[in-house]
């Protein structure tokens, strides 16, 4: 496999409960499957329901990498949540970041509660624009609603994932892994979710382009 950057250092981050540690498996697993040396960490916060998540995935052709990304180096961001994906952007991203995540927040329990406020959605775009050298926003959520199932918005993202300039995997590599993993009607909910994520993101990058 041919790696823009060696190591490759890939950030997944979200809510817990959305599915991204399983996301950062999957993205390891296909890249294993393609003969990389890959590390895979699970880092700040438990993954219980709601708290926040982050798994650092780095790949080398060369040796076998440390776990853990240092400050400004992530090249892809994947992000399930806004204000997550903008925390990590500023301690993560750096001048040749690529960010690909969902635009839907997912409210914690004192905004819901009143106590506390969620900035506002256009400021953190923008921030996580200014802080990437390219963005894709990808409705994932509402593409896994479209697909059957909710909680397939993680494979939404793993497919929007293939299409981004330097990715270094391709669809098949990732539907390989997809057959491997599930089976039956979640298969079919997820293969359909993947290739929803690789369309929007197709159409993505060739607004950017």
């Amino acid at each position: 496999m041919t790696l823009k950057y060696d190591p490759l250092n890939i950030v997944v981050c979200g809510i817990g409960g959305q599915g991204n540690v399983l996301a950062a498996e999957i993205l390891g697993s296909a890249m294993c499957d393609r003969g990389c040396r890959v590390a895979v960490g699970e880092t700040y916060g438990a993954s219980q329901r709601g708290g926040s998540v982050m798994s650092h995935v780095r790949v080398s052709n060369q040796w076998d990498p440390s776990v853990l990304i240092p400050a400004g180096e992530a090249h892809i961001i994947i992000g399930f949540e806004p204000l997550e994906t903008l925390r990590i952007a500023r301690k993560y991203a750096g001048a040749d970041t690529v960010t690909v995540y969902d635009p839907r927040p997912v409210y914690p329990l004192g905004v819901l509660q009143g106590v506390q406020t969620y900035p506002p959605l256009e400021e953190l775009q923008a921030e996580i624009g200014r802080l990437s050298s390219m963005t894709l926003a990808i409705p994932a959520a509402d593409i896994a609603m479209e697909a059957g199932d909710s909680k397939a918005a993680n494979i939404a993202l793993l497919g929007a994932f293939t299409q981004l300039p330097g990715a270094p995997l391709n669809r098949e590599d990732l539907e390989k892994i997809l057959a491997q993993r599930f089976q039956g009607r979640v298969l079919e909910i997820n293969r359909r979710a993947f290739a929803l994520g690789c369309e929007a993101a197709g159409k993505g990058a060739a607004a950017h382009g």
